[in-house]
């Protein structure tokens, strides 16, 4: 095989990634085949097997690439000058613009690694990475006087991530969820938890950006 540029091999390390993700989210970790991946990403199998070995490394691979993307985001939530809308934002982004999909891929590999030491290993880490990145995000906003809650931030992390996990799955399983009309009141949930010191930010952060949006369309319209 003729040695490719890395910015080549990246990209179709990438391509390979994503076409894994929709395959495990539509036909399940142990009815999809290698095959199956091949024939969604355009490739041939042995140059599948150059970058990854199994479908373990595949959701290996998926999972980090997660992890890496989470952890930009943080770093931006945790230096936002506004935590909760950042949280909004963050939540909708999730929520909302993903497609539907990688939340039935979520449970598909949390499903695998109640089965498979291996994927267990994989997705306990970087679930145990996100739950110390919140609760690192509520203690500096503690300690830098934005937030007041009861709550120490361990346990925060804890319950956003308990929250979290219940939109994701409610998304994946139910194709007439409503996600516009809970996430606002998700929203408020974790504003009450944080406890915001200035009044006027809590209040700015009861709606989530699109549904703020919608809301004042429908207003206009109706003047």
């Amino acid at each position: 095989m003729p040695k490719l540029k890395p910015e080549t091999q990246q990209a179709r390390r990438e391509r390979i990634l994503d076409a894994a993700e929709v395959c495990f989210a539509r036909a399940g970790f142990h009815r999809c085949t290698m095959q199956d991946i091949c024939k969604e990403a355009g490739i041939s199998a042995g140059a599948l097997y150059v970058y990854f070995a199994s479908k373990e490394d595949l959701i290996a691979g998926i999972v980090e690439r997660d992890r890496a993307k989470l952890a930009a985001e943080l770093a931006d939530l945790s230096k936002a000058p506004d935590l909760l809308s950042a949280l909004a934002r963050l939540g909708e982004h999730y929520a909302v613009e993903e497609p539907q999909y990688k939340r039935v891929l979520g449970i598909e590999i949390g499903g695998e690694s109640t089965r498979n030491p291996n994927v267990a290993a994989t997705f306990r880490s970087v679930d145990a990475y996100c739950r110390q990145s919140f609760e690192q995000v509520f203690e500096r906003a503690r300690q830098d006087g934005k937030i007041k809650p009861q709550d120490d931030s361990g346990t925060l992390s804890e319950v956003v991530s308990l929250i979290g996990d219940g939109l994701f799955w409610r998304r994946a399983v139910d194709p007439a969820f409503d996600i516009h009309k809970v996430l606002p009141v998700l929203v408020r949930m974790v504003s009450t938890l944080l406890n915001p010191i200035d009044p006027a930010v809590a209040g700015a952060v009861l709606t989530p950006p699109a549904a703020a949006a919608d809301t004042s369309e429908r207003s206009e319209a109706s003047s």
